[in-house]
């Protein structure tokens, strides 16, 4: 590792090149440039997600740290080329001051060349991605509801702002899911006319799911909410024959049942955020049905026909704190 104190994007540039080069067949064939966007306090989270992520996807990972914006400029940085996370070239930069504001001006050269950019909030998701450049100069752009005090409403803002390549955790998180509801049409082809999801009042991914039955089978699902579980309980269909198809989430696995057959268990395991990090990163191009359920849960439509091309709009959070101290 290589510590960079008080130092210029310049300097941490041709440090990253002098320990690519001592690292030699470590530092080759990377698969993109992932910009994570991280608190303080969760640094060592991302980087513990990063690794895991690295070893199905070799990257360049870029962790951003912004803080304290109004004292001086400064910038801190650490460089780690494999070792502790693996399959990846790491820039640990913690920025201060107005240099926080544009971080891009020290990220843009150290972007990994002929190689897509993937940016991830690993904080509450902006709530424009186009007021920051990181979320701007990305293909893919990878933002966490559950992060925000409010998840619910910032999964619904995730759809105001959405543009094709987008896509939050939330969406990965009922993967199993939705594998889960698939398969019970594998033997049957009867019609689906209901619907009913079990959650916590505040889950965004029970509203993610309600979007994404609802997109897919053109009902309108009913969400009833529970105190008695941390999350996503149950999952009910009541179809146009009669049987009633039923996931309800137990420790580690989920019950299966349907009318007519015994019951099953079928493994549906809390994944730690490298592996949904990981699964995001599987895919490049824009997820059209993560945009269909979004956009059916916010009641919008045609999300995945907007402009993926984004342009920056400059937002100095100073300004803005002095307009509304004067309003």
């Amino acid at each position: 590792m290589i510590g960079l104190w008080d130092t210029t994007g310049n300097e941490v540039v041709k440090a990253l090149a002098a320990e690519r080069r001592s690292a030699g067949g470590v530092a080759s064939g990377l698969a993109l440039t992932l910009i994570a966007v991280v608190e303080e306090k969760k640094v060592r989270e991302a980087e513990a997600a990063a690794t895991i992520a690295a070893a199905a996807h070799p990257c360049r990972l870029l962790i951003v740290v912004r803080s304290d914006m109004e004292g001086r400029s400064r910038l801190d940085a650490e460089i780690v080329v494999g070792g502790r996370l693996g399959p990846a070239e790491a820039v640990v930069m913690r920025m201060y001051g107005r240099l926080a504001l544009h971080a891009e001006s020290v990220v843009m050269p150290l972007l990994a060349p002929d190689v897509p950019v993937v940016t991830w909030w690993h904080e509450e998701p902006p709530n424009m991605i186009a007021n920051d450049f990181l979320g701007v100069v990305s293909e893919r752009r990878i933002t966490d509801s559950a992060q925000s005090p409010d998840p619910v409403a910032a999964l619904k803002q995730r759809a105001v702002d959405y543009a094709p390549g987008d896509t939050d955790l939330t969406w990965t998180r009922i993967t199993l899911w939705r594998t889960l509801v698939a398969g019970a049409f594998d033997s049957t082809e009867a019609r689906v006319i209901g619907a009913k999801i079990v959650a916590p009042d505040r889950d965004p991914t029970a509203w993610l799911m309600l979007g994404w039955l609802k997109s897919r089978l053109g009902i309108e699902p009913v969400l009833e909410h529970t105190d008695r579980a941390p999350r996503l309980h149950s999952v009910e269909l009541q179809c146009e024959n009669g049987d009633c198809v039923r996931v309800t989430r137990e420790e580690g696995t989920a019950l299966f049942s349907r009318t007519g057959q015994d019951d099953r268990y079928m493994p549906l395991p809390k994944r730690a955020v490298g592996d949904e990090l990981a699964e995001e990163l599987r895919r490049l191009d824009p997820d059209q049905i993560y945009a269909e359920a979004l956009g059916a849960m916010a009641g919008l439509s045609g999300l995945d026909h907007r402009n993926p091309a984004r342009v920056h709009v400059w937002k100095d959070p100073a300004l803005a704190a002095i307009a509304s101290s004067a309003a």
